[in-house]
C-alpha cells in the first residue's frame, strides 16, 4: 500500500514569513530553494498589526481581494498583490500586505494554473484544478436557485470556502467531516455549526442551495475545494477534552499548517504554522475569523504523525481542523518523518 502520493508537499503549499517595508513591485520569494512553486492562491496576515486579512486567487485575478474576517463583497485592489510569480508572488506598497515596520505571514496553495471551463453541472463553472494536491479554485455565477457546479477535483471535497463577490455575505464553510452529512460553519464568525439542506458534493459536482451566501442571483461566486490526500492534506474531527492532557490526533504526515473550530459551540478559528512556530509547544497564533495581531498561548504540538493539543483551551466538545503537511509521515519509498 502506498503511503502518500505526493513526497514533498512544498510543491503544493508553502508559508512566508516577511518584514513590510512600505515598497511597490516588492518580488517576495518561497525560502524554499531546492524547486519552484507558483501559488494559485495567496493569504496574507499581518502579525504585529490589528489588520484585516486579505485573500486572492488566480482565476479572480491578482488585484480582485477578498477579506476572509468580513463580510464585504470583492475590492479591486491595484495596490495589493500585483502577480503571482514562478516562485512567490510581488506585492505594493500598502499596509495589508507590505506596511513599513510589520511582520506578515503568507499561506500559498498551487491550484492548477490558468483556469478551463466546466460544464459538468446545471450551472458552467472556470475551474482551475491541481487533483494531485486536491485542491481547486471555481468560479460562477449564481441562478438564486438550487443547482450544481463542476468542481474538478476528480473526488468529493471534504472542505470548501464559498464566498459571494457581489454582495456583503458571510464566508461558507461546508464540510462532510462532522457527521458525514453536509454541514456548514462562517469563517468571519465563532457561530456553533448548522446543518445544510443542499446534498453531499460527488467526484464532479457540488450541490448548490438557493441561499445568496453560496447561489445569489446573477452575483459573481468563488468556491475553494479542498479533497484529502494521503501523506500532504486531512480534514477531520475530533473530541477534545478539556485538560491540559488533550488530545491527539492523527493525521498520517507532519503537519506544516493546521486550523481548527469547536462546532458543538462558538469559537475562533485558530490558525498555526511551522514558520512562525519553530519548536513546540506550539504558541504563536492568529484568529481567521479576527483582525486582530498574532497572539501567544502554549497550544499544541505539531508530530511527525499528527497533533497533540496542549491546553485546556481547547474545552470540552466537538472540534473540526483542516492541516496541510510539511511531510507525509512515511515517504513513497519508505523514509519516516522526524519529529520536531
Amino acid at each position: 500500500m502506498a503511503y502518500t502520493t505526493i513526497d514533498k508537499p512544498s510543491d503544493y503549499f508553502r508559508t512566508k514569513l516577511y518584514a513590510g517595508n512600505a515598497t511597490n513591485n516588492r518580488a517576495i520569494t518561497w525560502e524554499e530553494t531546492d524547486t519552484n512553486m507558483q501559488p494559485n492562491m495567496l493569504w496574507f496576515k499581518s502579525r504585529t498589526d490589528n489588520q484585516a486579512h486579505a485573500l486572492f486567487d488566480s482565476v479572480r485575478g491578482a488585484i480582485k481581494r477578498l477579506v476572509p474576517n468580513e463580510t464585504g463583497a470583492e475590492g479591486d485592489e491595484a495596490a495589493n498583490l500585483d502577480s503571482f510569480d514562478t516562485n512567490g508572488f510581488t506585492v505594493d506598497a500598502e499596509a495589508i500586505v507590505n506596511g513599513s515596520s510589520r511582520n506578515y505571514v503568507t499561506w500559498g496553495w498551487k491550484a492548477g494554473g490558468s483556469a478551463s471551463s466546466n460544464s459538468n453541472g446545471t450551472i458552467t463553472s472556470s475551474v482551475s484544478a491541481n487533483q494531485t494536491a486536491g485542491f481547486s479554485i471555481v468560479s460562477y455565477t449564481g441562478t438564486g436557485s438550487s443547482a450544481t457546479v463542476g468542481h474538478g477535483l476528480g473526488v468529493a471535497p471534504k472542505f470548501m470556502i464559498i464566498k459571494n463577490r457581489s454582495d456583503a455575505t458571510n464566508w461558507n464553510v461546508y464540510t462532510t467531516v462532522i457527521d458525514g452529512s453536509m454541514d456548514y460553519l462562517y469563517l468571519n464568525l465563532t457561530d456553533a455549526k448548522g446543518n445544510s439542506s443542499a446534498s453531499l458534493p460527488t467526484s464532479t459536482l457540488l450541490n448548490l442551495t438557493a441561499s445568496n451566501d453560496v447561489n445569489g442571483s446573477s452575483d459573481n461566486m468563488i468556491a475553494y475545494c479542498f479533497a484529502e490526500k494521503q501523506g500532504y492534506s486531512k480534514f477531520g474531527g475530533f473530541v477534545a477534552n478539556g485538560s491540559t492532557d488533550n488530545s491527539f490526533i492523527y493525521t498520517g504526515m507532519k503537519p506544516s499548517f493546521v486550523m481548527f473550530k469547536r462546532t458543538d459551540g462558538t469559537g475562533n478559528w485558530g490558525m498555526w504554522d511551522n514558520k512562525r512556530n519553530t519548536f513546540n509547544v506550539m504558541d504563536k497564533y492568529l484568529l481567521a475569523n479576527s483582525s486582530g495581531a498574532e497572539g501567544t498561548s502554549a497550544q499544541l504540538d505539531l508530530l511527525s504523525n499528527g497533533i497533540k493539543i496542549r491546553t485546556s483551551g481547547f474545552s470540552s466538545g466537538n472540534w473540526i481542523y483542516m492541516a496541510f503537511a510539511e511531510n507525509p509521515f512515511v515517504t513513497s519509498t519508505g523514509v519516516c518523518a522526524t519529529a520536531r
